[in-house]
């Protein structure tokens, strides 16, 4: 019986001391101890899988942590994390206070730059090449591993643009699987396919015409040759670039087979790969669904109408209508400056465009917010899937800065739906009218708390009044004003609390434009307001109330609550709300406080 070579591997440094053929033993070993970890700990299955082989050549044959090692997004670091120090550690992966599910530089020293979001690492590990050379380290190896959906995104080729004409020492792997989250889209996809078929000319290599040494495509799966070519790279300097190809979920049929459903893919059974269904009876639906089955609807009745995502079509539900409708519904890769400013071109050209992308990833388009959109004051509509606090994937995820971000641009309208309808509700107003300006509906992560949406309510739209908000229980003394979803919590926190009758309780689903003539008369009637919003506290929807409460000389006490100034690390949601206070239970303590 073979010994296990993973347990006693804690660093890189034990993995060299190995001989190279019991490195394939090594590869068997951990890809089943991250199937045994995940399949019952969850996270990122599929991705990690994938690079198995690549994770175990890579640190056999550079000297890492002193050569620096850069994981795109960081799916696919979980091999990298378990031979570099947590893999006694790994059973806590996502959990608060356990290991990140991404690379994060605090964790660990291997852990060379902190990631997330996609197509960071060519230029993070471009610049740590140029400050090497800076400093006359002119032997030290960097490295950026990226894959095919993230390489065709616009900061990957400024990345790519720059090394090419510098001597910096950069190897970038690409790591071809010929999907990210879900299948990669676009030219680049079509011409990766062609070099991979052989049915591309050499001399219309893409990467060697931006000046880089060029190798590949080889089997990412081949530890001998893996090594023997990241060994002959090693002695090439200045710009490099090694093509791999690889099959996302490799070593386990069922995540081979169903790439997408095996990204995260939940609790399953180790040894067969089934996924262990749960009941979805009686439940809620998804957030996400509720607008993909909303939109679709839309769609069919309105062909006018236009769905956009940059590479989120099965996370945003937009696959709905992309099925029905290819023509009309488009998945434009990571790619989400592109996303907002083709939405903005089809506004000029009269379409009704919803461009759904999640909040956190929405960040890395606010120029096109502005210069694009609100500046013309092109109708678009913002789908921001995922505001608010997202739990596992932790804080490169969250969607908390949307509102202190937006509510700032002039003509952005911003509407937090509290439920199901009222997203429905206001899917269905943005393109029954004419919209005079853009606007950005903001809505969390997981699902509502209407087990009977989709056979009550799914199809019965009303239109609703742009900015008005409402007055959900009545009081006498204080007054709670929430936005969006976080509502829900309060209404069940005063529930806890015996429904106290001297707490009112507001829903302002608009942040802007803020119901004033409503504002105004909460100000007038109640010295203690308290306002609540799953966002960042700074410059969000508390402080739109503070402001217009000093600009009106209303001398009030007004406390919010909300995501205060820190980034918040993974763990569930409901952890990460009672961190900020703003969980059931939090609440319900605060309303007995203050009745007593």
């Amino acid at each position: 019986m073979k010994s296990n070579l993973l347990s006693n591997i804690y660093n890189p440094a034990d993995l060299r001391l190995l001989k190279e053929e019991q490195l394939i033993q090594v590869a068997l070993e951990l890809r089943q101890f991250i199937i045994d970890v995940v399949s019952v700990k969850e996270g990122h299955l599929g991705a990690s899988l994938g690079v198995v082989e690549l994770t175990i050549a890579l640190h056999y044959v550079f000297n890492t942590p002193q050569d620096l090692l850069v994981w795109d997004v960081g799916h696919q670091a979980y091999g990298h994390k378990i031979l570099t120090e947590r893999r006694e550690n790994f059973h806590t992966n996502r959990q608060l206070g356990g290991v990140s599910g991404f690379p994060k530089r605090a964790e660990s020293v291997y852990d060379t730059f902190g990631v997330g979001h996609s197509s960071t690492s060519i230029s993070a590990a471009l610049g740590m090449a140029i400050a090497s050379k800076l400093k006359g380290d002119f032997d030290k190896e960097h490295i950026a591993v990226i894959g095919d959906a993230s390489i065709a995104s616009g900061m990957a080729f400024e990345g790519l643009n720059h090394a090419g004409v510098t001597d910096a020492n950069i190897l970038v792997i690409l790591n071809d699987n010929a999907i990210g989250i879900d299948p990669s889209v676009g030219a680049l996809k079509k011409y990766l396919t062609a070099v991979k078929n052989g049915k591309n000319p050499k001399q219309n290599n893409i990467i060697k015409s931006l000046n880089f040494d060029y190798s590949g495509p080889i089997d990412g799966h081949d530890i001998p040759t893996l090594i023997k070519e990241l060994n002959r790279l090693k002695k090439i300097k200045g710009p490099k670039f090694l093509h791999i190809v690889t099959t996302k979920g490799k070593g386990l049929q069922q995540a081979e087979e169903n790439q997408v459903k095996y990204h995260a893919p939940g609790k399953f059974d180790a040894s067969t790969g089934e996924i262990h269904l749960k009941s979805e009876e009686n439940l809620p639906p998804k957030f996400q669904d509720v607008f993909g089955l909303t939109l679709l609807d839309l769609a069919r009745k309105n062909e006018k109408i236009i769905g956009i995502t940059p590479a989120m079509p099965s996370g945003s539900s937009l696959k709905f209508m992309m099925d029905e409708f290819p023509e009309r519904a488009f998945d434009v890769g990571i790619a989400e400056q592109h996303a907002v400013t083709l939405a903005a071109g089809m506004a000029t050209q009269g379409m009704i465009v919803y461009c759904n992308i999640y909040s956190t990833f929405l960040q890395r388009a606010y120029d096109q917010v502005i210069h694009d959109v609100a500046l013309q004051n092109l109708p678009v509509i913002f789908c921001l899937d995922r505001a608010g606090l997202v739990g596992e994937d932790g804080a490169t995820h969250h969607g908390v800065f949307d509102i202190a971000y937006l509510h700032t641009i002039p003509n952005l309208i911003l509407y937090a739906p509290i439920n199901e309808i009222a997203l429905q509700n206001i899917l269905y107003t943005v393109q029954s009218e004419i919209l005079e300006h853009p606007i950005a509906i903001r809505y969390p992560r997981g699902r509502g708390v209407l087990p009977k949406w989709k056979t009550e309510n799914y199809g019965n739209y009303e239109k609703i009044v742009i900015g008005k908000a409402n007055c959900l229980k009545s009081g006498t003394k204080k007054a709670v004003l929430s936005t969006g979803a976080i509502g829900n919590n309060v209404i069940a926190a005063l529930k806890e609390a015996g429904n106290p009758e001297t707490i009112a309780h507001y829903d302002f689903p608009f942040i802007k434009p803020l119901d004033n003539d409503l504002l105004n008369n909460i100000l007038t009637l109640f010295d203690h307001i308290i306002t609540i919003e799953d966002g960042a506290k700074i410059g969000g929807f508390g402080s739109a109330v503070a402001d217009y409460a000093a600009a009106n000389n209303f001398a009030k006490r007004i406390e919010i609550l909300g995501i205060p100034d820190t980034f918040i690390e993974h763990g569930t949601v409901i952890e990460q709300q009672h961190f900020c206070k703003i969980d059931v239970k939090s609440l319900a303590n605060l309303f007995s406080e203050i009745e007593k």
